[in-house]
C-alpha cells in the first residue's frame, strides 16, 4: 500500500497509540528494558531523547523509513514514516503492542482505547486554507457562507467523526490539518512550502478480557483503515487537494 501514496503525498505515516487508565510506570529499568527490547528487533532505532513528558526511542532521519516510540505517563505511542515496502507499515506497532504491556505491567482492565492513524503530507506553498477550500467546498452548502465579497479563507480544516453500523465501539475521523505562515493565522503567498496534512484516525474503544487481544484489534483496525484509505481518502481529500496544489490555487 505504501508504494501506491509516492505519486501522491510528500511523506505518508502510520502512527499508533494504545491509551490507558491508570498512570504507567516510568522507572529507569523498566522504560530502559522496553526499549532495549525494541532495539533488538529494530536495530536502527538508536536515539534515546527525553522530553518534557515523554521518552523516546527512534531511527535518524532522512535515512530511509523512520521509526520512533514514545512513553509518556497514560498512552504508548510508535511511528513509522515513509515505509519502504507494505511489510514495514505495521511490524512495529504490532510488536509494540506485544512487548508494552509485559514491560509496563498493562492489564486488560487498564486499556482505554487503540488508536491507528493515517497520515499523508502535502508540501504547499501559498495560502493552505484557500487551497482546500478550492479543492473540498465549491457548491457546497458550506460555500455559501465563505461567499462574501473580498473573503479569503484564513481557516478551513474538515474534521468529519462518526460510528460505522456494526462496529459502535469504534469511531472513525476524517481531518484536514492546515499551517498558518504567520501569527495572525493569514499564510502570506509567498512563505516557504510547509505541509498540507490529511488524516484518517480509527480508534477502538472498550475493555478487554485478555491482553493479548490488542492484536486482533490492531489488525481489524489496519483492515478498515486500509479500505477506507482507497475508497475514501484518496479520491475525497487526497486528489482533489493535490490537484488544486498543482493548478496553483
Amino acid at each position: 500500500m505504501s508504494d501506491s501514496f509516492r505519486a501522491l503525498c510528500s511523506d505518508f505515516y502510520i502512527n499508533q497509540k494504545l491509551a490507558v487508565k491508570m498512570d504507567l510506570p516510568r522507572g529507569r529499568d523498566t522504560v530502559l528494558d522496553l526499549f532495549e527490547r525494541v532495539r533488538k528487533q529494530f536495530p536502527s532505532m538508536t536515539s534515546f531523547r527525553r522530553y518534557r513528558e515523554e521518552l523516546a526511542l527512534e531511527s535518524p532521519q532522512g535515512e530511509g523509513t523512520h521509526r520512533w516510540l514514545a512513553v509518556r505517563s497514560n498512552n504508548i505511542r510508535s511511528g513509522v514514516v515513509n515505509p519502504a515496502e507494505s511489510a514495514d507499515n505495521y511490524s512495529l506497532h504490532k510488536h509494540v503492542l506485544d512487548a508494552a504491556p509485559f514491560f509496563l505491567n498493562i492489564s486488560p482492565l487498564d486499556v482505554d482505547y487503540v488508536e491507528l492513524l493515517f497520515g499523508f503530507d502535502l508540501s504547499a506553498g501559498g495560502n493552505h486554507d484557500a487551497i482546500v477550500y478550492d479543492a473540498l467546498l465549491p457548491g457546497s452548502p458550506l460555500a455559501q457562507l465563505a461567499d462574501l465579497p473580498g473573503g479569503v479563507p484564513v481557516d478551513c480544516q474538515p474534521l468529519l467523526g462518526m460510528r460505522i453500523a456494526g462496529r459502535e465501539d469504534t469511531e472513525v475521523y476524517f481531518e484536514v490539518k492546515t499551517r498558518a505562515g504567520t501569527s495572525t493565522g493569514f499564510r502570506e503567498a509567498d512563505a516557504p512550502p510547509e505541509p498540507i496534512s490529511v488524516y484518517l484516525t480509527l480508534r477502538r474503544f472498550g475493555a478487554i478480557s485478555d491482553i493479548k487481544e490488542l492484536g486482533e484489534i490492531f489488525t481489524n483496525l489496519a483492515q478498515l483503515g486500509e479500505e477506507l484509505v482507497e475508497s475514501r481518502v484518496v479520491p475525497t481529500l487526497l486528489v482533489p487537494i493535490r490537484d488544486a496544489i498543482a493548478s496553483g490555487s
